[in-house]
C-alpha cells in the first residue's frame, strides 16, 4: 500500500513537472524553427502601450504620478522579426503583460524614425539621432528610467521570458541601485555546480591554450569569441541553424574563433594581454547572457558584441559587418544597417505626411537584423 502511494506522488509531480514545463518559459520551448527575416505585414504595438508626445520627461511625470516605477523606452522597427518575438512571446504572457503595466508606461520608439523626441535630460532630437546615442544596434532594445529619469537599465535586443521577467524585477525593485545586472542574475540563476553536459564543439574552434594577446602584433584577422556555458539551450540553438548557414559558415573563415565557458577557470590571455581565467575576463566585460559573442579587430578593440538572441539573419548581418570591415568607416552597427536598407536616404518627418496610403510609400520600413 505505503508502495503504491510513493508510485501515484511520483505520478503526479512529473504531471506537475510537465504542466509547468508546457507553461513555461519560451527560452525552454524554442524549435530550431525561429526565422528572423522581415515580418510581414508590419507589427501592431499593443493598445497599452502609451501613445507618448515623446516628451519623456513629461511621460516620467504621469507615470509616476499614477503610481508606476517609471517608464520603459522601446526602440523597435515596423517589421522586426525580434520585435515580434517580444511582443508575442514576453508581453504575451499574461504575468508579463500585467507586471509591465502595473509598473512602467511603456514608449515606442521606430528607430529609423524622424519624429522630434525630448530625451529625460532635456535633449531635442529625433528618433533615430536618439537610437544611434543609445547604440540600440539590435532591436528590441528597451531603456528602463526610474521617476528621476535616470537610466536605470538598458536591453540590446530580445531576450526569453524568463530573462525579461528578471529584468523587470532588476528594475521595480530597486536591485540596480546596489548591484550590476550580472551579479544579480548570477545571483538568482547560478550556474549548475556539476557538469551536465558538455557544450557543443565545432571544426573552426581554436584549441587551448588561448594565447589571444593583440596588443603587441597586429593579428591577420579578427577574433570572434563565443563565451558560452554548459545546460545552455540558448547556446545549442545558436549551433543548429544559425552556425549551419552556408552564408554563416563561409564568412567565419575570416576569423580566428574561440569558445570559452564563461563560468569556467580556464586561463585566457585576453586580446588587451591580460593574463586571468575566462570567469574573470566575463565579468571584467560584464556578460549576463549565454552565449555572448564578442568581435576584436586585429589590434584587439572590441568591435561589437551580440548579447541577446541571434538567430541566422542577425548573425549573418552582424559578421558581413565586420568582415566587410564596414565598421572602420561607419563604427555604429545601426549606421550601417540605414545605409545598406536606405542608402542614406534622408527620411521626412514621419508626423508630416498625411495619413493616406499613397503617403506611405516612402515610410521607413526597417528590417529585422
Amino acid at each position: 500500500m505505503y508502495n503504491k502511494i510513493l508510485i501515484i506522488l511520483a505520478v503526479l509531480l512529473c504531471q506537475n513537472l510537465l504542466a509547468a514545463s508546457d507553461d513555461g518559459d519560451w527560452d525552454d520551448e524554442w524549435d530550431n524553427g525561429f526565422n528572423d527575416q522581415p515580418v510581414i505585414p508590419e507589427i501592431a504595438y499593443p493598445d497599452w502601450f502609451k501613445n507618448s508626445f515623446l516628451e519623456l520627461s513629461d511621460d516620467i511625470n504621469e507615470a509616476v504620478e499614477a503610481g508606476k516605477k517609471g517608464i520603459i523606452v522601446y526602440f523597435g522597427q515596423k517589421h522586426c522579426a525580434y520585435c515580434q518575438a517580444l511582443i508575442d512571446k514576453d508581453f504575451g504572457q499574461k504575468d508579463i503583460e500585467s507586471y509591465t503595466r502595473k509598473n512602467f508606461d511603456v514608449i515606442p520608439i521606430n528607430i529609423w524614425g524622424s519624429n522630434e523626441v525630448t530625451t529625460p535630460d532635456g535633449q531635442v532630437m529625433t528618433e533615430r539621432e536618439y537610437a544611434l546615442r543609445e547604440k540600440a544596434n539590435f532591436t528590441p532594445s528597451l531603456i528602463f528610467y526610474n521617476e528621476h529619469g535616470e537610466k536605470a537599465l538598458m536591453l540590446r535586443g530580445f531576450y526569453p521570458p524568463y530573462k525579461f521577467r528578471a529584468a523587470m524585477e532588476y528594475v521595480e525593485r530597486g536591485y540596480y541601485k546596489e548591484e550590476s545586472f550580472r551579479n544579480y542574475m548570477f545571483r538568482a540563476n547560478p550556474p549548475p555546480k556539476f557538469e551536465i553536459s558538455d557544450m557543443n564543439d565545432e571544426v573552426f574552434f581554436m584549441r587551448p591554450p588561448f594565447a589571444l594577446d593583440r596588443s603587441r602584433f597586429k593579428a591577420q584577422e579578427p577574433l570572434l569569441v563565443f563565451f558560452e556555458q554548459q545546460d545552455c539551450h540558448a547556446c545549442d540553438v545558436l549551433h543548429s541553424e544559425p552556425l549551419e548557414f552556408e552564408e554563416t559558415k563561409k564568412l567565419l573563415t575570416h576569423f580566428e574563433i574561440v569558445q570559452l565557458d564563461m563560468n569556467s577557470d580556464t586561463p585566457v590571455i585576453t586580446p588587451a594581454g591580460q593574463r586571468m581565467t575566462a570567469k574573470q575576463w566575463a565579468a571584467q566585460l560584464n556578460l549576463f547572457y549565454a552565449p555572448t559573442l564578442i568581435a576584436f579587430d586585429e589590434r584587439g578593440n572590441e568591435i561589437i558584441r551580440i548579447d541577446s538572441v541571434a538567430h541566422v539573419y542577425r548573425l549573418k548581418s552582424v559578421l558581413e559587418f565586420i568582415v566587410r570591415k564596414t565598421y572602420v568607416t561607419t563604427p555604429d552597427f545601426m549606421n550601417w544597417r540605414f545605409d545598406s536598407i536606405f542608402g542614406g536616404k534622408k527620411l521626412p518627418p514621419i508626423n508630416a505626411r498625411i495619413d493616406t496610403d499613397d503617403s506611405m510609400d516612402d515610410a521607413p520600413q526597417g528590417s529585422s537584423n
